[in-house]
């Protein structure tokens, strides 16, 4: 394989600031870009630019400012229940600015890499594979399933995509908190939480999302990879396994049912995916939990 030069949209993100410090790590050449400043203290300066993926003219011409071998496009708007109350937003995040710059990828020979979410099922089933057929039940599933299908239809066949679930972590300045990381500090406080007992979900961690990324560009792989956390729990099993880590009573976690939530985007109750693909080709061997959360305290 010859020199590589990686894009990496959504770098102030927790899995794009994994993937820079991998990169780091791997002496990778690599070039980060996020809307807003540089929040990512690992990420040098002159590797960062701050650039709005939906200006389409901004976006072209930086890429033809700038050669890259490969683009792993982490930026989307993620947050389920604002897709659905702003879906043309959404829609333009998600969904278009992903087809331009696909365009753009096609144009010039670059592989794409797209993260894709176990929200394009609807998760009657769960452990999906990356042969079964999306059904996204919100907004927010619609707009990946169509950028995916950008993809998926295409003549141009030097793709990838990432499908992933609930990914946790540490970083910097994140623009939003996760599951565990709002576990630990509540439970460590003594505070009862309540959570969900009939949603069901595989929790990855970013850090190993972020390498199996980077084998997928430093293999070429092409097509559709499910890169999950190994074990699929429910929400309220998942609060039961970090409070036995942190050795607090487990009657700090209430059960309760989502439909008492009534949050505006339908979720799929059950999803986690079958890794064998991901397992072969990608060398792809993702923690459980408990051999994770040290890294988040």
């Amino acid at each position: 394989m010859g020199a590589v030069r990686v894009l990496i949209t959504g770098s102030n993100g927790l899995l794009g600031q994994k993937l820079v410090h991998d990169c780091l790590e791997r002496k990778l050449s690599f070039f980060g870009v996020s809307s807003g400043e540089n929040r990512n203290p690992d990420c040098p300066s002159e590797n960062y630019r701050s650039l709005d993926l939906t200006q389409h003219d901004g976006v072209v011409s930086f890429l033809n400012q700038e050669p890259f071998t490969h683009i792993i496009h982490t930026a989307a708007m993620t947050n389920v229940d604002a897709c659905e109350l702003n879906p043309s937003h959404c829609y333009e995040v998600n969904h278009l600015a992903s087809q331009r710059l696909f365009e753009i990828a096609k144009n010039k020979s670059i592989h794409f890499t797209l993260l894709s979410t176990d929200f394009i099922f609807d998760g009657k089933q769960g452990n999906y594979s990356e042969t079964d057929v999306p059904h996204p039940l919100s907004v927010y599933g619609k707009s990946k399933w169509l950028a995916e299908l950008d993809l998926v239809r295409s003549e141009y066949n030097n793709w990838a995509i990432a499908r992933t679930i609930i990914v946790y972590g540490k970083g910097h300045q994140l623009n939003k908190s996760n599951i565990f990381s709002w576990l630990i500090q509540e439970l460590s406080q003594g505070k009862e939480v309540s959570l969900i007992t009939d949603h069901f979900r595989a929790p990855t961690w970013a850090v190993d999302l972020s390498k199996g990324c980077l084998s997928i560009v430093e293999n070429n792989a092409k097509g559709i990879y499910h890169v999950c956390g190994p074990e699929t729990l429910s929400i309220f099993d998942i609060g039961i396994r970090v409070a036995r880590y942190l050795g607090v009573s487990e009657q700090l976690i209430k059960p309760i049912d989502s439909t008492i939530l009534n949050q505006p985007a339908p979720r799929p109750p059950k999803t986690g995916f079958n890794l064998t693909k991901a397992q072969i080709e990608l060398n792809y061997r993702p923690h459980p939990i408990e051999a994770t959360l040290d890294s988040l305290r």
